[in-house]
């Protein structure tokens, strides 16, 4: 049988390659348009089109946000612990259109306050969520309204852990940054200073009497320590608990199922306020789930490969004001 070969027509030119590309693509514009025009009559909902690094997002226009949750650092603060006055800004107007800002951060309560004084919000039924969402206070005064804690025997447990890593152990009642067994390491110092206090040195048995709430536990080492330490015991401590590699010098575990996320979800639904209606900005792995929950979930422009990917869209750095940028986008913009 002879070979069918396909050889050269006197009409397949330029012009008719190029009405054939504008035909074909004619054809799948209007059917795009019908499935988009037919999802929108269906539901009865308009859809916005965001556009995201090659990803588009499309997410309801009458879901106005009603709540901010906002990660603190590497997202409000900038690279000098600052926030720029951009963000305090764009805070007060989103306010000013009746949103929400919740602060939701790994950090204790005592490296909160100070920023958000300067945020100079008032309100009697205001809230941040901290320690990894482990706690959360309300703003009027500071009062404990939720939280998770460790028990005694996860302690424990994470105490055996410790004698086995140089990474150093470290734990958080409401007020103070311990130390477990022994005197604090430059590093601990150091990350203590960075929320407006010194560690405290506690023995194991006082950490596991019940005298005080217990949050959330850190490993802290330096990044190839604890990239070592997170490949021997990373699973074995997920297991257990809501493990995460928040910074490379920073390994946070927390009651198992506590996240930002999950203490965002409880906040909403004792505000009424539905996960559409909620924007969260944030750059780290411990954000990605508040990122994942909320409606709308901001990247930084600082933050990983990884978390951008997760992210509905990705906004400036926090050193070029990306937070201000996302509200005016999505908030002030509306």
């Amino acid at each position: 049988m002879e070979k069918f070969r396909i050889r050269s027509c006197r009409f397949f030119n330029s012009s008719t390659f190029i009405f054939l590309f504008l035909f074909g693509y004619s054809i799948y514009y209007n059917i795009r348009k019908v499935t988009f025009t037919s999802l929108e009559k269906a539901c009865h909902i308009p859809f916005h089109l965001c556009y995201n690094k090659n990803k588009y997002i499309y997410r309801n226009e009458n879901a106005m946000i009603k709540l901010i949750a906002l990660d603190m650092d590497g997202t409000l603060l900038n690279s000098q612990k600052e926030i720029p006055q951009a963000h305090i800004q764009a805070i007060h107007q989103a306010v000013e259109h009746g949103v929400k800002l919740v602060l939701c951060t790994g950090r204790p309560l005592v490296g909160v306050k100070p920023y958000y004084e300067q945020l100079g919000l008032s309100g009697d039924n205001e809230y941040v969520i901290i320690n990894n969402g482990c706690s959360t206070h309300q703003t009027k005064d500071w009062k404990l309204v939720d939280w998770k804690e460790l028990s005694a025997e996860d302690m424990l447990y994470l105490d055996r852990i410790a004698k086995q890593t140089p990474a150093q152990l470290t734990l958080f009642d409401e007020e103070r940054y311990l130390v477990v067994n022994e005197k604090p390491s430059d590093l601990v110092t150091y990350d203590a200073s960075l929320v407006f206090t010194t560690p405290t040195e506690i023995s194991l048995e006082e950490a596991i009497s019940g005298k005080n709430i217990i949050f959330q536990a850190m490993f802290l080492a330096q990044p190839n320590e604890l990239d070592t330490f997170e490949k021997q015991f990373g699973s074995q401590i997920s297991q257990r608990f809501s493990g995460v590699r928040s910074q490379p010098v920073i390994y946070e575990a927390m009651p198992k199922g506590t996240t930002k996320a999950t203490a965002l979800k409880q906040l909403a639904q004792h505000l009424e306020i539905k996960p559409q209606e909620i924007m969260a900005l944030g750059d780290a792995n411990n954000d990605i789930e508040m990122i994942q929950f909320a409606g709308l979930g901001v990247a930084m422009g600082n933050s990983s490969n990884y978390v951008k990917k997760l992210a509905n869209y990705v906004t400036d750095t926090n050193d070029a004001n990306g937070v201000a940028a996302a509200i005016e986008k999505f908030i002030l913009n509306q």
